[in-house]
Formats: structure tokens, sequence, C-alpha cells
């Protein structure tokens, strides 16, 4: 019967966390910091912290794609699309590498979150170009996609190792 409840247990702290970050994620894309040409957003790095320290990749998708859908839905409806399909598989994509070996040790997550960069400029670049027709506009953004695909790294991995983050939720979770 502990088992059981110690399962349980574990299963629903990994789903409130998850719903945690997925809130987090809706918040930091609905508003952003102004840069030349638009605002540059800081949901990026809520969607490496969450991919960094998620227990499957399935909630690593949720939040990083629904939770940027979800944002993009309530404020700013024209690149929702994108958003689900490009932070959702960043995310799983650093879920798997930060993950493949069973233990996220500090050189997987530094490269799962330059390939989730690289997918989120890329898919934000390809995404735009087609939803406003010009890859024009594509060009211009593409300094800005990645400062904050930068940003969104650095930022996950500092919280995740350097502000012990990542020891916290294992213990949190075990």
């Amino acid at each position: 019967m502990e088992n059981t409840q110690t399962r349980t247990n574990s299963t629903t702290t990994a789903l409130c966390v998850t719903a945690l970050f997925m809130g987090l994620n809706i918040l930091m894309s609905s508003f952003g910091v102004p840069v030349p040409g638009g605002r540059c957003y800081l949901n990026d790095v809520i969607i490496c912290t969450a991919a960094l320290l998620l227990p499957s990749p399935k909630a690593a998708f949720i939040v990083g794609g629904v939770g940027a859908f979800l944002g993009d839905l309530f404020f700013y409806p024209t690149p929702m699309f994108v958003s689900l399909a490009t932070h959702g598989l960043q995310a799983a994509a650093i879920w798997y590498i930060a993950h493949r070996d069973g233990n996220v040790t500090f050189k997987n997550a530094a490269l799962g979150v330059f390939v989730g960069a690289i997918i989120m400029v890329v898919g934000y670049s390809l995404g735009r170009a087609f939803i406003y027709s010009t890859p024009y506009y594509a060009y211009i953004k593409l300094p800005y996609q990645i400062l904050q695909a930068a940003v969104g790294a650095v930022g996950g991995l500092l919280l995740c190792f350097k502000g012990g983050l990542l020891d916290t939720f294992n213990r949190m979770l075990k």
C-alpha cells in the first residue's frame, strides 16, 4: 500500500509542477522585453528549465508547446500554431538529449539546450516566413530570435545547475 501511495504522490507532484511551468510559460510568452523592431520574450528560459527538470518528454512538450500556444492565443494569436510546433519540439528535443544517460549532466543539458535553440530559431524563422508571406520579415527578426534562444538556453542552465534547481527538484520527486 505504501508503494502505491508513494507513486501517486510522485505523479501528483509531477503533474502539479508541469501545470506550474505551463502557467509560467503562458505568462512569460505574454509579456516581452521591448527591443528595436518588436519584443524579446523570456519564455524560453521556462521551456529550457522545464525540459531539464520534468520527468517525461510529454510533460516537456506540453509545457513548451501548449504553454506557448495558449500564451499566443490569449494575446497574439497569429503565430500560435508556429509556437505549438516549434516550442513543443524544442522542449522534447532538450528533454531527450539531456536525459539520454538516465541522469541529467551539464554536458548533456548544454547540448540539449543548444539543439533546442537551433530548433527554435529555425522553426520561428520558417514559421514567420510562411505566416507573413515574406522571408524578409523572418530575416529582420533573426537577431532577436537568436538572442531569445541564447537567453533561454543560458538562463535554463543557470537555474538548473548554478541555482540548484535540478538537485532540489530531484529531491522533491524522490
